[in-house]
C-alpha cells in the first residue's frame, strides 16, 4: 500500500507486509496500529492499494487465503480511506474477464474464470460501493525493474543472462497487453493531479502472446541457451483457468491524454539491454 499527501511536496510513503525494502515501512492493513510510522500524523490524502495474493494457481486450491489477502485487505484499506477521507486507488487486472473477446475496454462486462479473478472483481465492486472518490486501474503483464525480478520479462532476462540451458513451455494462445511499470506510475500521477475518478485501463498498444513476448526479449541475448516450447494452454494443465484473449484497450486514457504514449517492450529492451 502507498499513502500520499498532495501538499506541500506530494510526500509518499510506500509500505510492505512480507517483503521489506530500504524504501518501505512495515504495515499490516489488518492491524494498522502495528505500523512502523505514524499514520494518523501523516494523514494521507491518497491511498493506493496494491495488495493481493497474485499466485493464480495457488489461489485455486487456497480460496480462503486468496479472499483474505485480496478482498479482505481491500475492505480493511477502504476503512482507512473512509477514516482519513482519502482518495482511494485500487489496482485491478484483466483476469476479471473470461478471455473470449479481448482486449477489453472499461465498459466490458466481467466474467472471471479463476478464484483470483473472482476475488479481484469482488474487490473492485467493494471499492465502487464504499468510496465515491476512487480510481480503479486495470493492468496486466507488468514489466520493468524490480528487486525480486518476479515479472515475466525480468525472469526471462535473468534466465538468459545466467547462461543456463533451459526449456520453457509457454502458451501460444494466451494474449495480453504488456505494460511498463514506469508508464503505470506516470499515468497514475497524471490521473491524481487532474483529480480523475472511475476505471482506467493502463495498457500498451502491443498485443502479444507469451511466445512472441519471450522471443522478443530473448533476441537481445544472442548467446542465451533458452529454448521455447510453444504449447496450447490446455496442454500446460495449469491449475487456474486463464483468459486466453485477454488484455486491455487504452482508448479512454489516450483520448484524455493525447500528448502522452505508452512505451513498448522493444524500447525497454533497447534502452536497458541494447548493444
Amino acid at each position: 500500500m502507498q499513502c500520499m499527501r498532495k501538499d506541500p511536496e506530494m510526500d509518499v510513503i510506500g509500505t510492505h507486509f512480507s517483503f521489506a525494502t530500504n524504501d518501505t515501512e512495515y504495515f499490516n492493513v489488518f492491524n494498522p496500529s502495528a505500523t512502523t510510522f505514524d499514520l494518523d500524523r501523516f494523514n494521507p490524502e491518497v491511498i493506493v492499494h496494491t495488495g493481493a495474493l497474485t499466485h493464480v494457481d495457488y489461489c485455486e486450491s487456497h480460496p480462503d487465503e486468496s479472499f483474505h489477502h485480496t478482498v479482505g485487505s481491500t475492505a480493511a484499506s477502504l476503512e482507512l480511506a473512509e477514516k482519513y477521507k482519502a482518495k482511494y486507488v485500487f489496482i485491478s487486472s484483466d483476469y476479471i474477464f473470461d478471455g473470449q473477446s479481448g482486449p477489453y475496454d472499461e465498459k466490458a462486462e466481467a466474467h472471471p474464470l479463476s478464484v483470483y479473478g473472482k476475488h479481484k472483481w469482488q474487490a473492485e465492486k467493494l471499492v465502487r460501493e464504499k468510496i465515491d472518490d476512487h480510481l480503479i486501474l486495470r493492468i496486466t503483464n507488468v514489466y520493468g525493474h524490480e528487486i525480486r525480478g518476479k515479472n515475466f520479462i525480468a525472469f526471462l532476462i535473468k534466465t538468459a543472462q545466467s547462461g543456463e540451458a533451459r526449456t520453457l513451455p509457454l502458451p501460444k494462445d494466451q494474449f495480453a497487453t504488456p505494460v511498463n511499470a514506469d508508464d503505470i506510475g506516470k499515468y497514475l500521477c497524471l490521473l491524481l493531479k487532474d483529480n480523475k475518478r472511475g476505471i482506467y485501463n493502463l495498457a500498451s498498444d502491443e498485443y502479444l502472446n507469451r511466445v512472441e513476448l519471450a522471443e522478443k526479449v530473448l533476441s537481445y541475448f544472442p548467446k542465451h541457451k533458452v529454448k521455447i516450447r510453444a504449447m496450447t494452454t490446455s496442454k500446460l494443465e495449469q491449475a487456474a483457468p486463464r483468459p486466453l484473449k485477454g488484455g486491455l484497450k487504452n482508448d479512454k486514457i489516450k483520448k484524455e491524454y493525447p500528448e502522452y504514449r505508452f512505451s513498448t517492450v522493444e524500447e525497454y529492451m533497447k534502452e536497458n539491454y541494447g548493444i
